[in-house]
């Protein structure tokens, strides 16, 4: 018989803070001017972007890696990590390996962004690749990461379906939290990208927890929309050929361990298309300076496209949850030449 899963809950999150702020400070919240203006706010509202492409690895990922690595420290001894990735929780994972001192082994897409494999081989971990396109069909990704596992007796981590991946994913939440509230903010919508789930899944309890009224909204590529398939059905779909240039958001389906989760505080999912977030990232370019990775503009493209219904009286938080994108992809996709 299956035991029972172990959820995360807040005080989990609450948990892992003390863990994470060992190793990494807070990514920063930064006010958006252009969003508020471009989304005709209340002056008494305001729009903040959470981004996560502040971080030692580009992304929110080493987040949940840390204290995943942490609460199994004692149980992964001498023996390697290994894990699957579509490269940011790679990096993530690769950065809690070299800072407790533990060998990390990553499976990754060979069609993965440059800079994700660099970031990952920058802190010492082992890559081994697979063919993405034809997983589907072959399951390469998880045959090859079980492999590992028991030829080199490996521990398995998992990129979002754990409790203390979500809870350390969930201290952003906290920090979101704790940074308006001492500014005596309020929030009436949050809006993340969901994929396996756990960047959502840590954030909404955080968010759920502090601002019970607020609309927390998942975002997602038309081409990979598991989780809103899966809302409306009221159990986990799987989206068997996800497909987005959004690379970091095309798992199967939501995680075991984040549904739960999910189901409870998550308010809608709304999709978006491709060529909808190209244009997003065009925009936090021109108007923040800041380049990002589909994966990460995706939630800002669903303010620009107007999806979103903003009617209330407290601010907009939208999570920003990478930046690592090859040059070259870049501008191809936004039509930029430098």
């Amino acid at each position: 018989m299956n035991s029972p899963l172990q959820l995360a809950t807040i005080e989990d999150v609450v948990a892992a803070e003390s863990v994470i702020r060992r190793h990494i400070s807070p990514a920063p919240l930064i006010r958006s001017y252009p969003l508020e203006k471009e989304l005709g706010l209340s002056s008494d509202r305001r729009v903040w972007v959470k981004d996560y492409g502040w971080t030692p690895v580009g992304s929110f990922k080493l987040l949940g890696a840390i204290n995943w690595l942490a609460n199994h420290f004692k149980e992964i001894g001498d023996r390697p990590v290994a894990a699957h990735s579509s490269g940011n929780f790679a990096s993530g994972l690769a950065f809690a390996g070299h800072q407790y001192g533990k060998r990390v082994i990553i499976v990754m897409p060979s069609d993965a962004p440059k800079v994700k494999f660099e970031r990952t081989y920058s802190f010492g971990a082992d890559v081994r690749t697979y063919d993405k396109s034809t997983d589907h069909i072959t399951g390469a990704r998880d045959r090859l990461t079980h492999e590992i596992a028991v030829t080199e007796n490996a521990v398995a981590a998992s990129p979002y379906d754990d409790r203390h991946v979500i809870a350390g994913n969930g201290v952003g939440g906290l920090e979101i939290a704790r940074e308006l509230n001492q500014q005596g903010r309020s929030v009436s919508h949050f809006l993340c990208a969901v994929s396996g789930g756990g960047l959502m899944a840590g954030h909404a309890l955080a968010i759920r927890h502090h601002y019970p009224k607020s609309s927390i909204i998942a975002v997602e590529p038309v081409g990979a929309n598991d989780f809103g398939l899966s809302l409306a059905k009221g159990e986990r779909v799987r989206v068997d050929h996800p497909d987005s240039i959004c690379d970091g958001l095309l798992s199967y389906d939501v995680g075991q361990h984040n549904w739960p989760i999910l189901r409870e505080c998550v308010t809608s999912a709304i999709t978006v298309s491709d060529e909808e977030t190209c244009c997003a990232m065009k925009w936090m370019d021109d108007q923040h300076g800041l380049r990002t990775e589909p994966s990460g503009a995706i939630t800002i493209a669903s303010l620009l496209e107007k999806k979103v219904n903003l009617d209330g009286d407290g601010d907009v938080v939208i999570v920003l949850s990478g930046r690592n994108v090859d040059a070259v992809d870049f501008q191809r996709w936004t039509g930029t030449t430098s």
